[in-house]
């Protein structure tokens, strides 16, 4: 009972100590800004490894010159892990092995990403990194992804962009190195950056257009930056690229309609004997046989004939001509005004060009008078 009495009462210094040991923990949890893991060297594995491992990878035809010229480049930086390469032209392969003085166990596994590497087209120069402990490297294969051939090639197209500006701007955003060759991108770069390419090309090949992916990249690294949004949710930052409901199907202009399925065969078709059985000739003669199909060609010849005459009888029958209209006389529209036309045929008459004739009646009489005299 003493002793359950002295845990249950705790003193507030106690309480503090628990607190501070809580917050220390949270805080190893959690990777400090600038930390690096300390480098493997030979004073961590002295005696080396138990066993020899090797691996080995073909290339293409097509990269047997350049292997050929950077293999000695190849074979001194794997000189510094210890361990042994080979290049094997006559088969195209190229080998790694370790060593009695590898000390690194992780070293060949480098080595053979470095291969697999090289044998992808990636150049020296970049493929090297992989040796370094902060790079890693991912080989992803597109090629069986998309089942037509033409909409692959568009895909893989969009992914490098119109003069690789995609690929640079992917390249930028991820810190990562990207080749597309074939039917694999391989990507080499950081872990976080590898996830952000794998992500972006896998969405390229279900037809997603990479640009939105290399936006919500792009606002990011942004709020990256910001040391208050670290520890927030960002989905309320990033833009939310809904896919369009593409348009019905056209619908066929000839709907064939789909008969009622019948879990029954369909009737079998009568033979020759179940006809002649069913119309009574099989019991006929022989004699009765002929006579009897004779007569039927002999009707059908004439059915032919009579057609053929109707034929040609056509072009002599006249066409039928259209009713004639009788015109009625109480009809107001055709009658015809006689007075109204008089009247303006004298109108017309009496009208002439110039000036309208002058009456002598309306004229004034100094007028008349000039007149008279003959002035």
């Amino acid at each position: 009972m003493a002793a359950l009495a002295e845990s249950t009462s705790e003193t507030p210094t106690d309480k503090k100590q628990k607190r501070a040991n809580n917050t220390d923990d949270h805080e190893l949890l959690t990777v400090p800004d600038g930390w690096k893991e300390p480098k493997f060297t030979k004073d961590d594995n002295p005696r080396g490894l138990m066993e020899e491992s090797s691996f080995a990878t073909l290339f293409p035809k097509y990269r047997e010159a350049y292997l050929k010229e950077s293999w000695p480049l190849v074979q001194k930086a794997l000189s510094e892990l210890f361990i042994k390469a080979s290049l094997d032209l006559i088969e195209g392969s190229m080998t790694v092995n370790t060593t009695r003085k590898t000390f690194d166990p992780y070293a060949i596994i480098r080595a053979r990403d470095l291969i697999k590497l090289l044998a992808r087209s990636v150049p020296f120069e970049q493929a090297v990194r992989i040796l370094e402990d902060e790079v890693a490297c991912d080989i992803i294969k597109i090629g069986t992804l998309v089942r037509n051939r033409e909409s692959f090639v568009k895909r893989r197209q969009r992914l490098i962009g119109p003069k690789g500006s995609t690929l640079k701007a992917l390249e930028l955003l991820t810190n990562c190195y990207v080749m597309v060759q074939g039917n694999t991108v391989s990507v080499l770069g950081p872990y976080n950056g590898l996830k952000e390419v794998r992500k972006v090309v896998m969405d390229t090949m279900k037809n997603i257009h990479p640009i939105y992916n290399i936006k919500t990249l792009m606002i990011k690294r942004e709020l990256a930056n910001d040391p208050e949004l670290r520890g927030q949710s960002w989905q309320r930052f990033l833009p939310n690229f809904r896919q369009k409901s593409l348009s019905k199907r056209k619908q066929p202009k000839k709907k064939k309609d789909k008969k009622e399925y019948t879990p029954f065969p369909p009737p079998q078709p009568e033979s020759k004997i179940d006809k002649e059985l069913s119309t009574g000739e099989f019991f006929l003669r022989e004699n009765e046989k002929r006579r009897k199909k004779m007569n039927d060609i002999r009707v059908k010849q004439a059915e032919a004939v009579s057609k053929k005459q109707v034929e040609r009888q056509k072009d002599f029958i006249p066409p039928k001509e259209k009713p004639a209209m009788k015109k009625t006389p109480d009809s107001t529209e055709n009658k015809i005004d006689v007075q109204t036309i008089k009247e303006k045929v004298k109108k017309a008459k009496s009208k002439k060009l110039g000036a309208p004739p002058l009456n002598p009646e309306t004229l004034p009489t100094k007028d008349k008078k000039r007149k008279k005299l003959g002035r």
